[in-house]
């Protein structure tokens, strides 16, 4: 071959990977404003919460040179070492978070799984399997109400610390206004959700590097003016030395420290919404070194201040810089709330992909990140509840306290689920896993004492929290399970059979055309078969839709219809998969109509065992049938409870069920189904 051509392929090559770094470095960009923001906020409250108990300082820089030390070795050992080298590999398809970790083991292990498990296979399981399964998915499902609750206490927190710094300058000013502040600035963060992830990412990442280098410069200020030698408490002989002299305050103190991990969670569970490299550039590159700096400035102000600890951080501003860095700092508070809005979406979407959540409405926002989404109905929940935990606590302290317990207890599940990934997955000696869960689990152990030691003063309100989720989540994934195992134990005829019978059912085909839809690719829906049993007449043409979801943006309207024929020529029935991309639109009903029956008169006209003249009157019918009409038939199924079945069943399934079913989105309006042509047809399953 010529130099020529081997110069094209390299020319290439380099393009391929400059155009990836390039992307890599955008996203890293972007993930400023939407993944680190939490982590990058904490330095306002941590030192305030840490000293908020019974610590006390005794020694001139033991206590705070410990406690920086502390700060500094977690935030090495978490989310550098364990999420940013470790966690991040452990990834769904580009998927991050609790239920992604769940996902990834049941595809490679079906065995441990209950998630789209038939129920034929459940029962070859015997009792103890059984029981493990139910047990991992609970523990799961109680990670993931964790996350959940994360966007709810994490706009309270950073946002209530940042503005109430503003009496350090008016501290006459009464603490109902900067509670009202905080509401406002809540329902503004939430308002601009809806512009999606791509555009609230590259309007919030100026915000947070501007906040980053401002927090690293003060620290350099106040680390050279005040105390060079905190720089000596990098050394983990600090951390002995702190547990040493203060023993049980020093272990109470670490509910306060944990905070400065908040939002590392978030950041794996935002995985969805970037990649891992970009990620990885964005923290090593840029948030490790600032936050380091930054709480390494303030353990040296507080050592020569001890009296500012209570407002701390806003106390070690300089004072000509201190209203910019305060307008940066209550801005950087929204972008830090952004972080775990964001992985509450990707939880949620995940959960509803996996049948464990009900029904909501998933707009993609961006051509190119499938996860890059918005669901309003859970955005404007959130945005309620977090200003009712505003209002209600109103004591930075309390919030605190569950917004550390929710952190490190996602943390600790995250810790277990990895034990399986490491050995199941991975297939890396037990070794190997054994190291890395008692690593990090042991630390993350000893945080959760110190958290779970303050349920009595706030800490409830994430377990509260988490265990609505969980119970919602289950009872949607076990109601949803009786439903389709209903369905596959109690099959109806099939649509030969239909057919053959059809004369002794006195079967009429009406005019027009009939769209039936299904959520199988194959076979005749049992609400059909009900239908047609109890109403003998359906339309000349029928067609079984199913529609199918892709994760890529767009599907051509060319590959969009695959149609099958069902049965002899002249029964006129079709069988047709429906493909969309994650941001296709379902709206327009005509423009669908017209692209299948144009799909539908192309299928027959290729049909070469008929006869031309058979094919041009086929068509000739099927262009009747639209004028005549087309009629949308979906199901409608209740589902319930058998008389002799326990209390707790009935509860689940006929009260909570149904209520979900009954308040979650319809299917029709997701797919685009005028309500004035749609038939619903109810049946009733007993389960």
């Amino acid at each position: 071959m010529s130099l020529d051509f081997y110069k094209v392929i390299e020319e290439e090559t380099f393009g391929r990977s400059k155009r990836k770094y390039r992307k890599s470095l955008l996203l890293a960009y972007q993930s400023f404003g939407v993944v680190y923001g939490d982590l990058s906020i904490s330095p306002i409250y941590v030192f305030k919460s840490t000293f908020s108990g019974n610590l006390r300082l005794h020694e001139e820089d033991a206590e705070i040179f410990g406690v920086f030390s502390l700060i500094f070795w977690t935030l090495t050992l978490i989310p550098l070492i364990k999420y940013i080298f470790f966690v991040l590999q452990a990834n769904d398809h580009g998927e991050g978070g609790t239920l992604a970790l769940y996902s990834l083991l049941c595809r490679r292990h079906s065995n441990m799984g209950l998630l789209h498990e038939s129920s034929a296979n459940q029962h070859k399981l015997s009792a103890n399997q059984q029981t493990c399964r139910i047990i991992l998915l609970l523990v799961v499902l109680l990670g993931t109400g964790m996350v959940i609750g994360d966007g709810v206490l994490t706009p309270a927190m950073s946002v209530l610390s940042a503005v109430s710094g503003i009496r350090v300058k008016a501290p006459q000013l009464d603490e109902s206004y900067t509670l009202f502040l905080a509401c406002l600035i809540i329902i503004g963060l939430f308002g601009l959700q809806h512009f999606g992830t791509h555009r609230v990412g590259f309007l919030f990442a100026p915000i947070l590097i501007m906040w980053l280098l401002c927090v690293s410069g003060i620290g350099i200020y106040n680390t050279i003016k005040w105390n060079p030698n905190v720089v000596n408490a990098l050394s983990p002989v600090y951390v002995y030395r702190f547990f040493n002299k203060r023993g049980v305050d020093a272990w109470s103190s670490l509910g306060g420290v944990v905070l400065c991990i908040t939002g590392t969670e978030a950041m794996f569970a935002d995985l969805g919404h970037f990649s891992k490299m970009s990620m990885r550039i964005a923290f090593i590159g840029l948030v490790y070194p600032c936050l380091i700096v930054g709480y390494m400035g303030e353990a040296a102000y507080l050592s020569r201040h001890k009296d500012d600890i209570p407002r701390g951080f806003h106390m070690a501003i300089p004072e000509n810089i201190f209203w910019p860095v305060f307008i940066i700092g209550t801005m950087a508070t929204v972008v830090g709330s952004q972080a775990v809005i964001s992985a509450t979406f990707s939880i949620i979407s995940q959960c509803r992909a996996l049948s464990c959540f009900p029904r909501v409405k998933i707009i993609h926002t961006s051509n190119e990140i499938h996860g890059q989404i918005y669901i309003p109905e859970v955005n404007w929940i959130l945005m309620f509840m977090c200003i009712a935990v505003t209002i209600g606590f109103g004591d930075i302290h309390m919030i605190g306290n569950a917004y550390g317990l929710a952190v490190i207890t996602v943390m600790l599940i995250t810790t277990c689920l990895m034990f399986l990934i490491i050995t199941l997955v991975w297939e890396k000696k037990i070794i190997t896993a054994l190291a890395f869960t008692l690593l990090f689990g042991s630390l993350e152990m000893l945080y959760f004492s110190a958290c779970a030691v303050k349920v009595h003063l706030g800490g409830w309100l994430p377990l509260l929290f988490s265990l609505f989720i969980m119970i919602v989540m289950s009872v949607w994934h076990y109601g949803t399970s009786r439903k389709q195992s209903f369905q596959v134990e109690n099959k109806l005829v099939s649509l030969d059979k239909l057919l053959e019978m059809s004369p002794g059912l006195g079967l009429i085909r009406i005019p027009g055309i009939g769209l039936v839809y299904s959520n199988t690719p194959t076979g005749v829906p049992p609400m059909f078969a009900h239908f047609v049993t109890n109403f003998p007449a359906f339309h000349r043409i029928l067609i079984f839709v199913s529609v199918r979801s892709l994760s890529i943006p767009k599907v051509r309207t060319a590959d969009r219809f695959d149609i099958n024929r069902i049965g002899a020529p002249e029964y006129r029935l079709f069988q047709c998969v429906v493909s969309y991309g994650y941001k296709d639109q379902r709206r327009n009903s005509y423009e669908f109509e017209d692209q299948l029956i144009f799909k539908l008169t192309e299928f027959l006209q290729q049909q070469p065992e008929i006869r031309h003249e058979e094919i041009k009157q086929e068509v000739k019918e099927v262009m009747d049938a639209k004028d005549s009409g087309v009629v949308y038939m979906m199901g409608h199924t209740y589902v319930k409870a058998l008389n002799s079945s326990s209390l707790p069943k009935k509860l689940a399934i006929n009260a909570v069920y149904g209520f979900l079913r009954q308040n979650c989105r319809h299917p029709a309006v997701s797919l685009g189904v005028p309500h004035a042509n749609l038939i619903e047809v109810g049946m009733v399953y007993h389960v």
